[in-house]
């Protein structure tokens, strides 16, 4: 090989390699979506947004998160939601009884600072929709916004599912 054909292969070599950084570069800068299945509002991670299905002729249906994580240093507090899907959104404070979990309705839930608050369906809290205009079934989505004291108000997107759990224990039956 000669030298400029050296030179000419050195050339589109890191030619490639630019045009590939810049590639990776662009990528990194759009905004991610959906992947995660979770968002941001200022310091609160909303981890999984999810309903279960609604059973035949029950007016009101129950939507969780995973958790709102607060990673900032000041508390927050959710104090309302509402979505097109019911009438209104209230709280529940799940908490055990002889019959398994019993909500108790609260006016707003406290997200202290630097801790993980649970609405999953097991966990603290439940967000119960009331009256709902259609039954939740598997597979449907819809918008929900929920209003923070701190954060603002913040739209996530819920996925209505049958809890793992659930599926299992009627697979087994």
């Amino acid at each position: 090989m000669k030298f400029s054909e050296l030179a000419l292969l050195r050339w589109m070599t890191q030619l490639n390699i630019g045009l590939a950084l810049g590639l990776l570069l662009w990528l990194a800068s759009l905004p991610t979506t959906g992947h995660a299945h979770g968002t941001a509002a200022g310091d609160l991670q909303l981890d999984h947004p999810y309903a279960v299905p609604s059973a035949a002729g029950e007016p009101h249906g129950k939507a969780y998160l995973r958790g709102i994580q607060n990673a900032g240093t000041q508390a927050d507090k959710l104090l309302s939601a509402s979505t097109p899907m019911a009438a209104k959104v209230v709280f529940h404070r799940l908490q055990p009884d002889a019959q398994g979990l019993r909500g108790q309705q609260v006016e707003a839930i406290e997200l202290p600072a630097k801790t993980v608050t649970l609405l999953r369906h097991t966990g603290d809290y439940q967000l119960t929709l009331m009256d709902l205009k259609a039954p939740l079934k598997d597979g449907d989505r819809f918008e929900l916004t929920l209003n923070f004291e701190h954060a603002g108000a913040k739209t996530v997107k819920v996925w209505v599912q049958t809890p793992r759990e659930a599926a299992t224990s009627h697979a087994q039956h």
